[in-house]
């Protein structure tokens, strides 16, 4: 007979918080995406206070772009605010064996996945600044539905200074995701046609 797993329980306290600002709803949610499946409340915690543990260094987690958000309060604060994320429905607790792993709910993905749709066109920004080559493969194998949003995003520019990433981009891509791209350049071009700019003439800019 198989010995029964003991969990490793958690008590969720949001310490009287009756409301968060959406900036910080936005800025926990950023922090768990490295997290998901792989780390807890804790960990969380100690990304948001900007913690120089090593285990979380180890990791790269002090790399997140909202690592210190919170380091001007005490970690149980910061904890009652992730907490209260999970009792309203943002963040959920998965289990994977013993350990309490965070996990996204619907609504909260759907905040995250615009988070880093608008972080990953700002990157498309400096990519452009620096100047070629393009290396896009760390957008290849992202979730399928941010990724669509992002290609939204940048057709809704109307701006063909974006054709030559797209194009860097189309070559590494599955099948699915270079025939959405294909038809963002295609707008572009038409607008750049239209406005008298083409994206080839974008990239010495």
């Amino acid at each position: 007979m198989s010995r029964r797993v003991r969990r490793v329980a958690y008590h969720l306290d949001a310490r009287g918080i009756k409301r968060l600002p959406r900036e910080e709803l936005v800025a926990i949610l950023r922090g768990a995406d490295d997290l998901i499946m792989s780390g807890g409340r804790n960990l969380l915690t100690l990304i948001l206070k900007g913690s120089r543990r090593k285990k979380l260094l180890e990791l790269g987690l002090d790399q997140s772009p909202v690592y210190g958000y919170y380091r001007h309060l005490p970690p149980e604060e910061i904890l009652a605010r992730i907490d209260w994320a999970i009792i309203h429905g943002y963040l959920d607790i998965a289990y994977d064996y013993r350990l309490p792993l965070l996990v996204y709910t619907e609504v909260g993905w759907e905040i995250e996945r615009e988070t880093r749709a608008e972080e990953f066109l700002r990157g498309f920004d400096r990519m452009l600044e620096a100047g070629p080559p393009y290396d896009m493969t760390y957008l290849k194998d992202r979730n399928r539905s941010m990724i669509l949003l992002l290609l939204d995003k940048v057709e809704a520019t109307r701006d063909p200074k974006y054709i030559p990433l797209l194009e860097a981009w189309a070559q590494i891509d599955y099948k699915k995701v270079r025939s959405r791209i294909r038809e963002v350049i295609g707008r572009l071009r038409l607008e750049g046609q239209q406005t008298g700019t083409s994206g080839a003439g974008s990239r010495g800019a």
